[in-house]
């Protein structure tokens, strides 16, 4: 049995097929890595080293880690740049650790990373949860209002940390300049899990930063749209409200103490990547993805989506116009070697890659691939499919109904889906990806959780936590 080595022979095989990537993390196979840079690739195993001498620290670092998180700084032009080596999700723990002390109240967007709900139940915080707008077309959460934010400041006038997720994962983006800038002056520090937009800053094409907007600290996901390995992510600190040598203090305890040259110089190589992306670039990016859109929009099985607001045009999001899910049209994709980002009950979602002018990626060969494989559903074209999620979605503002303390006191019990409406949930609930909890524990069920935890699971959605979602049951207290 030990000659055997499962998980290497997998990728070894899955390389081999020459699967096509719309997914992270953004170097697409190395093909974005390797960019005039062939030494790159080939020395991988030879970066990963450790604090040698001459190689700096990032704990302390005072050499070449500390000039290169100065350049990346001085390219968002905010007070302290930092490179993370165990993703998005340690910037976020930081950042949430760093602000909210036991028992403060903060607003957080319903639709955050999973990252984000275990930062505040880390720092022992209670969450106000604040319903992002619903749409319809493409039957997804998308970004908070700046009403639900005003109503949310005159009902908890007290909370003074408020934390988003922008963009959504399919690349959605509201009005944060706005939303900022109500934050601020009503004394409120602005947290925002920029995970999916590294590269905003790159140009004009895509949609401001929440850097660029002022928000107080920015975690972002380089891997996700750059070109740095996965876990590799920024955290940019600009802000009076948080003591810096707070958030490095949680930096040191929560990342690990012997941090991957690897990934580190990926984040070097991926900063360099977006500052020296030039019109030219935006210019071939943005003939190229035009192109590849247009040839999906000929496509009479597939129905492309746009923003209706601001959105990242990297995120190209389609569904079937006949009566399949989008976890079914993901499979057929898959089975001609296309490899998507995510797939939800409705929808698929391509991630173009960044190129830059003169970069080969083939999407002569990946449109035929795309109509091959829904060449299958030729049938009766209709995009009507039975969706039991109501029209109403979750109410705006939403406290908890148990508070940590108050659920460590209560017995749990398993049961139907049917008999949770109003039950106060007992578990996180998560479909991975995006990794966005439906539910949490302390919140009351509603007929729109069960719904859409209902299309989810016929549809073949997956799930982090309890396998007794798949039989439709879920844990709830006992009261």
């Amino acid at each position: 049995m030990q000659e055997k080595t499962p998980l290497y022979s997998k990728l070894l095989q899955f390389q081999s097929e020459n699967n096509i990537s719309f997914h992270v993390p953004g170097h697409k196979n190395g093909e974005l890595l390797s960019y005039d840079d062939n030494e790159w690739k080939r020395s991988l195993w030879k970066f990963d080293v450790t604090e040698l001498n001459g190689l700096d620290d990032l704990h302390a670092p005072m050499g070449v880690i500390e000039e290169a998180e100065k350049l990346l700084t001085t390219l968002y032009e905010v007070k302290k740049s930092y490179f993370l080596v165990n993703g998005s999700t340690v910037g976020n723990l930081a950042m949430i650790l760093s602000a909210l002390k036991e028992g403060d109240k903060v607003f957080v967007q319903r639709n955050s990373h999973k990252s984000i709900m275990n930062g505040i139940k880390l720092a022992k915080a209670q969450p106000i949860l604040l319903s992002p707008d619903y749409e319809e077309e493409w039957k997804v959460e998308t970004f908070l209002s700046e009403s639900t934010i005003k109503q949310a400041i005159a009902q908890f006038p007290e909370v003074k940390t408020l934390i988003l997720t922008s963009p959504n994962y399919y690349g959605m983006v509201g009005d944060l300049k706005a939303i900022i800038q109500l934050a601020h002056d009503n004394g409120i520090c602005v947290l925002v899990d920029e995970a999916h937009g590294a590269h905003f800053l790159g140009s004009d094409f895509f949609p401001p930063s929440a850097v660029q907007l002022g928000a107080d600290i920015v975690v972002q996901s380089a891997h996700k749209t750059l070109p740095a390995l996965t876990m590799g992510a920024y955290l940019h600190y600009n802000t009076d409200f948080i003591k810096q040598h707070e958030v490095k203090y949680y930096l040191e305890i929560l990342q690990s103490s012997s941090p991957s040259y690897l990934i580190m110089s990926s984040l070097d190589k991926a900063r360099y990547y977006l500052a020296t992306y030039d019109t030219e670039d935006r210019e071939y990016l943005q003939k190229t993805l035009t192109s590849f859109c247009n040839e999906l929009q000929m496509i009479p099985q597939l129905k492309v989506l746009s923003y209706s607001h601001h959105g990242d045009p990297l995120k190209i999001t389609v569904q079937s116009t006949v009566n399949i899910s989008g976890f079914e049209l993901q499979k057929q994709l898959e089975q001609e070697g296309v490899y998507t980002e995510l797939a939800d009950s409705n929808n698929v979602l391509f991630v173009f890659p960044l190129l830059k002018k003169e970069m080969d990626f083939p999407l002569n060969e990946v449109i035929a691939k795309i109509k091959k494989a829904v060449s299958r559903n030729s049938s009766e074209i209709s995009n009507e499919r039975e969706v039991l999620t109501p029209i109403k979605k979750s109410e705006d503002i939403v406290e908890l109904k148990l508070s940590e303390k108050e659920q460590a006191l209560r017995s749990k019990r398993e049961v139907s889906l049917t008999d949770a409406l109003h039950a106060v949930c007992a578990e996180t609930i998560i479909p991975y990806p995006p990794g966005i909890p439906i539910l949490m524990p302390g919140e009351e069920i509603t007929l729109y959780h069960i719904n859409q935890l209902k299309n989810l699971i016929k549809d073949g959605a997956r799930f982090q936590g309890n396998p007794s979602i798949y039989e439709n049951k879920i844990k709830i207290f006992e009261k």
